[in-house]
């Protein structure tokens, strides 16, 4: 029968428990950060150059999920195009205008034409090349509440609002946004630093669990029996 002194009793137990708690921290540390990740950011690469400059294809993007109702002027979104588009996947495009905003093209502003909203000519100093037209086609639509009339950066190279005028003035559905696309990678990079630790500590917590067995099994091990006959000790 094996044998072991209170100091090997008390290091083997110590190991269970550390495999036990650093495996049970890092299954809820990684699990949960994951399912945080899908459920509050998406990510997505540009199949296209309508962002132009802003974003070009072949980027990486990172979108925060949000409700269609909470997007503004200005922010570039991550939306599911109507059929009408013809095109199956997400695109992503800026915000122009809300519900109840008149948007109009084109206003001269300085030399150059350009959108106004409201009556007001928007500053538009992301859009390509500086043409905020793009492809000479005007319009003046008042943007149903709860659509959203959208434009790519490069206009004179993007399917957007422009071209379905006849639906709904070319507005989108607040309900087809899928996210807010986000340039602060700070709060995503913490939740995927967290699965990371999270994984680190379930490898980690194996390794003690390995430790655990082989401990046990050496302290079980049974003692040899002698080949021969101990002689009777004298008294």
């Amino acid at each position: 029968m094996g044998r072991t002194g209170h100091g090997g009793e008390n290091a083997r137990a110590g190991l269970g428990i550390s495999a036990l708690v650093l495996g049970v921290l890092g299954l809820v540390l990684a699990v949960g950060a994951v399912a945080w990740l899908r459920a509050a950011y998406g990510v997505s690469t540009l199949a296209g150059d309508s962002m132009r400059p802003t974003y070009t294809r072949g980027t990486g993007i990172v979108w925060e999920r949000v409700d269609g109702g909470e997007v503004r002027r200005g922010d570039v979104v991550v939306f599911t195009p109507p059929a009408s588009y013809g095109i199956g996947a997400p695109l992503v495009k800026r915000v122009i205008g809300v519900g109840g905003d008149r948007v109009r093209c084109c206003t001269a502003v300085g030399s150059r034409e350009g959108v106004s909203v409201n009556g007001k000519p928007v500053e538009e100093p992301y859009v390509y090349g500086g043409d905020a037209d793009g492809v000479h086609r005007a319009y003046d639509v008042t943007v149903p509440q709860g659509r959203l009339f959208l434009l790519g950066d490069y206009r004179a190279d993007s399917p957007d609002s422009r071209f379905h005028l006849d639906e709904q003035s070319g507005t989108v559905s607040e309900s087809a946004v899928l996210g807010r696309v986000t340039d602060d990678r700070t709060v995503p990079a913490l939740g995927v630093t967290a699965a990371l630790l999270g994984g680190v500590l379930v490898l980690v917590s194996v390794g003690l669990g390995i430790g655990f067995l082989v401990v046990r099994r050496r302290e079980a091990a049974p003692v040899p029996a002698m080949p021969w006959p101990a002689p009777p000790m004298g008294g």
